[in-house]
């Protein structure tokens, strides 16, 4: 009974904590019907569903629960003055910033309905932007032993870090996800040791490009390159 629907849902600019609250509402509730299918005749269980959201958030920095608070380089006066907000969360790896231009996905996938392999979907969560990048002739690759996309990885001069991922999987129902820097600000990268990772640097699409990149272009193929990736039909609200 796999459902290869995904729901895709443009937020449009939220706040971080409201986008959360989001999350969690729509993977809580995947989660229920999955355990209450369980009490159920196969003819009578109801298909989970499955999301993706796009967002920009406005400034903020999340520490991942395996995250160390010394990589956040402000103090909470200093949040205040550059207009951002920080939270602890609940998804792997350490701390990054979202913030306007940052183009964040969210999928909320029962992976049930696809692979039940986290390793294969960070895998093809990378895949979707390293196809995209392809797209504006940016080749983008992995780094050994990190999560996200990078350019030119195996250059300890050049190294650069473009999209940043980190997930947390309960009975194989996927949140949170991607930061992708389209249009980002970098300066607010300075105030943080980007997920731990010391001595490397951030970029951006439109930095790389050396012009502005049209939002709407670039979801449009995101959302057919994670589609085909995860050979799955998305469906809008």
């Amino acid at each position: 009974m796999q459902n290869k629907h995904i729901i895709f849902i443009d937020l449009g600019v939220m706040d971080y904590k409201t986008c959360w609250d989001y999350q969690e509402e729509l993977f809580n509730n995947t989660i229920a019907q999955k355990i209450a299918n369980r009490n159920l005749k196969p003819e009578e269980q109801v298909p989970t569903k499955n999301y993706l959201l796009f967002v920009e958030h406005p400034h903020v920095y999340t520490l991942g629960k395996s995250g160390d608070e010394k990589n956040l380089l402000l103090n909470q006066q200093q949040l205040s003055q550059n207009n951002a907000t920080y939270y602890k969360i609940n998804r792997g790896g350490d701390i990054t910033y979202h913030g306007p231009g940052q183009l964040v996905a969210y999928p909320i996938l029962d992976l049930d309905n696809f692979f039940t392999d986290i390793h294969k979907y960070l895998r093809l969560l990378e895949e979707t932007i390293i196809t995209t990048l392809k797209e504006y002739g940016i080749k983008s690759e992995r780094s050994t032993g990190e999560t996200g996309v990078w350019l030119d990885a195996d250059d300890e001069q050049k190294a650069r870090k473009i999209c940043a991922m980190g997930v947390r999987c309960s009975r194989w129902v996927t949140m949170h996800g991607w930061g992708f820097n389209v249009n980002a600000n970098l300066n607010y990268f300075n105030n943080i040791i980007p997920c731990g990772i010391q001595n490397k640097a951030v970029t951006s699409l439109n930095k790389e490009l050396g012009t502005e990149v049209n939002m709407t272009e670039i979801k449009e193929k995101l959302k057919i390159n994670f589609c085909k990736l995860f050979e799955a039909e998305l469906q809008a609200v």
